[in-house]
């Protein structure tokens, strides 16, 4: 049960992350909670050490769609980076 709600929370995430950095005409459903859930490791990779928080995807929590979020945004970031060597 706690990989169904990953992909739905990882697919919030990702669709929010989207939204925000202007990229939800590209990217399909598929994408978004690809983002959303990768983006929930980066989350967690960086939350951890600095903050002391963690969040998991894998039990729906706030705290946990939040830190998905933050993770999503900053990997979108480094990739609109990467494509277009600006951040939009």
């Amino acid at each position: 049960m706690g990989w169904i709600i990953a992909l739905i929370v990882g697919g919030i995430a990702g669709w929010l992350a989207s939204m925000v950095m202007n990229r939800d005409a590209s990217m399909g459903v598929i994408w978004n909670i690809v983002v959303g859930c990768v983006g929930s490791l980066i989350g967690n990779a960086l939350s951890g050490p600095l903050f002391g928080v963690r969040g998991s995807v894998q039990q729906f929590s706030l705290t946990g769609l939040i830190i998905a979020f933050v993770g999503a945004v900053v990997l979108l970031g480094i990739v609109n980076l990467v494509q277009r060597k600006t951040i939009r």
